[in-house]
């Protein structure tokens, strides 16, 4: 069972992205507040979801949550300043948009770039612990795979709606057969052809 929160008596933005280890497409990130009381036997980490559970959950989150946002960071940003840093701006691009200011955040993951002046922890797994971290899972990661397959339709030899810029062998070959597109994350080891 997923925790509710870390601070009981504080208003707590949960944050997660989605497409860190991808070679194609831009890294998103999403914040969500969820109100107290909130509970869904169904939400865990996205990617312990199938895609339909994914995408019966994002509704009910968006409409359930008291601010959701989702930031999104450019292939060509992801080369200028490192995917590292490309995670926490797209949590950052998030957390700008929330209609809701919270007090406390909880980030996914083992480290973050401090946000403003709300103090935030830190939670290696989140996603599997508590409820706003994997609702932002599911919303960064059903938003991403949403704008994978508007970018497959433009270059559909690159099986973005399969693979969603992951490096699966396929992509690879593509990559090798076809060469990068803009959509490319250039500093990544793409084993592009000369």
């Amino acid at each position: 069972m997923l925790l509710s929160c870390l601070n009981k008596n504080l208003v707590e933005a949960g944050c997660d992205e989605a497409g860190r280890g991808c070679l194609a497409g831009a890294v998103f990130a999403a914040a969500v507040i969820l109100p107290s009381g909130f509970c869904s036997e169904e939400l865990n980490d996205s990617k312990q979801l199938s895609e339909k559970q994914r995408n019966a959950l994002r509704p009910l989150i968006e409409k359930e949550a008291l601010a959701w946002a989702v930031g999104i960071v450019s292939p060509q940003e992801i080369d200028t300043i490192n995917i590292l840093n490309a995670s926490f701006l797209a949590m950052h691009r998030a957390l700008d948009q929330l209609t809701v200011q919270p007090q406390h955040l909880l980030i996914d993951g083992n480290r973050f770039s401090p946000y403003r002046d709300i103090p935030h922890t830190t939670i290696v797994k989140g996603d599997e612990k508590y409820l706003a971290i994997a609702a932002a899972s599911v919303l960064a990661k059903t938003h991403r795979d949403e704008y994978m397959l508007r970018l497959h339709n433009e270059f559909p030899q690159y099986g973005w709606e399969k693979n969603k810029g992951y490096p699966t062998k396929k992509h690879r070959q593509c990559i090798e057969a076809f060469g990068a597109t803009g959509y490319h994350r250039m500093s990544f080891k793409l084993k592009t052809k000369n």
